[in-house]
């Protein structure tokens, strides 16, 4: 039997290779020569590796630690829940850390969204949203409805009927087939459009295409629409004036449910606890995780209607769905703590102030001939890299892979920033701070950003 005990950090590189399968990663990338990174601790904006290095955490993790690295107050949180009770399901019983978060999450949510079903996380969030579409569907008497619509290049998760969702093909491939009934549209990227890139605003044929697609397939056969906020895949795609206001009317025009899939944009990331308050539209189901507990502990949850709990309200109704973990008491604690630190340091009001100097300090890249596009909002952010930036030309897959994985990806990190460089769509630097940067943080990511693209551009 091993004894375990402290590590080199060779030691650790060594184990990480031989037994830690990491998640959409290149395993046989990592040899000898190159080795796994080790993040080992962080404190505010900033993490550290194992040997010491320091890097601005320019992706909050995975779009998740809004509140920073190293919160005492989070970890106390779990501590106490866990010593009181560390877990409970809620499959026919319920514990208090999830009755009070399920009360703070309708108090938050816009228009009549007041059932809070916990999952672990976004993914599981998403499924849970068509499985309950389908179902009430069912309990209202309309069962062809099944389908659901969602976007190109759009990321909604990697369960089957999330992946299902997802318009990502690359990512799609390897299992399918998938849960079948998913159709996709139009996505909302202005730059690409072949309709309105050239054009003073929008002419909302984005959405004009969800139409399309439920009349194709027949209205009584769709269920749900999914949308983010700010589309993630493709480099964050925000929504054109009026798009998301549109599309709410199609849905309602067509008795189609309304999904927000706000995994990424909920909990501030856009100066928004919910993401649709800022853009003003009252969806029928929320989709959210991330930024719930900043990543102090998993939980996710679907927040729905009262109307899409009325038909499970009858005696003897049941939404056939539970996930064992859904709801951890320590993750409700954790949440419940993560929100108190969310209005006791004003955060929402803090992104909201801060976003046009984020913006600003990033759009002074447009002036280096890689940089196509700047664009996002909040503290979301995508930078499209281009060929030519006069036409627009992008990257063929080669020359992208070559780009972004070859150089981009570990020049920045031994620059001290850790952002996504992303080929899911055309390439783009994805970045997603902690809601506590300011204009500091801000500047030194531009810093970095700059240095390395003019290194990119003198090596194509």
């Amino acid at each position: 039997m091993t004894t375990y005990k402290s590590r080199t950090d060779s030691e650790l590189n060594q184990d990480a290779r031989d037994h830690l399968w990491l998640h959409f990663s290149r395993m046989g990338a990592y040899n000898e020569h190159h080795e796994i990174p080790v993040i080992e601790r962080g404190e505010g904006a900033y993490v550290y590796d194992s040997k010491g290095n320091k890097y601005l955490d320019g992706l909050s993790g995975l779009f998740v630690v809004q509140v920073g690295h190293g919160r005492k107050e989070l970890a106390e949180a779990a501590r106490a829940q866990a010593e009181k009770l560390a877990y409970f399901p809620l499959w026919s019983y319920a514990h208090p850390k999830s009755i009070e978060l399920a009360d703070r999450l309708a108090d938050y949510a816009p228009g009549d969204l007041n059932r809070i079903f916990f999952t672990t996380g976004g993914s599981e969030a998403v499924e849970t949203a068509w499985k309950l579409a389908r179902q009430y569907f069912r309990a209202i008497g309309q069962p062809s409805r099944y389908k659901v619509i969602s976007r190109n290049i759009a990321y909604h998760g990697t369960t089957m009927g999330a992946l299902s969702i997802t318009g990502i093909p690359s990512a799609r491939q390897p299992f399918e087939p998938l849960v079948p009934g998913a159709r996709k549209a139009m996505n909302t990227n202005r730059y690409r459009c072949i309709d309105c890139s050239h054009l003073d605003s929008c002419t909302l044929r984005c959405a004009d295409s969800i139409e399309q697609i439920i009349e194709f397939e027949g209205p009584e056969t769709v269920a749900a629409v999914y949308v983010e906020p700010v589309q993630n895949s493709g480099g964050c795609f925000p929504p054109p004036e009026g798009y998301l206001e549109h599309v709410r009317d199609i849905c309602n025009r067509y008795g189609v449910l309304m999904v927000s899939d706000e995994v990424i944009c909920a909990f501030g990331r856009l100066g928004e606890m919910f993401a649709c308050d800022r853009y003003g539209y009252v969806p029928d189901i929320i989709t959210c995780a991330k930024g719930m507990t900043s990543g102090y502990a998993p939980i996710g949850a679907m927040i729905a209607s009262d109307k899409l709990m009325e038909p499970f309200l009858k005696e003897e109704a049941s939404f056939a769905h539970g996930i064992t973990f859904g709801g951890h008491p320590v993750s409700c604690a954790v949440a419940l703590a993560n929100l108190d630190v969310f209005e006791r340091e004003s955060l929402l009001e803090h992104v909201r102030q801060n976003e046009p100097n984020f913006r600003a300090t990033l759009e002074k890249l447009l002036d280096l001939p890689i940089v196509g596009d700047v664009r996002g909002a909040g503290y979301f952010y995508g930078i499209e890299l281009v060929r030519d930036k006069e036409t627009r030309e992008t990257f063929t897959h080669e020359q992208a892979e070559s780009l972004l994985r070859g150089f981009l990806s570990p020049a920045l990190f031994e620059a001290g920033l850790i952002c996504r460089a992303d080929d899911r769509g055309d390439p783009v630097i994805q970045l997603s701070p902690p809601l506590i940067c300011d204009q500091q943080h801000f500047d030194e990511i531009e810093s970095i950003l700059r240095h390395v693209l003019e290194e990119a551009w003198a090596k194509i």
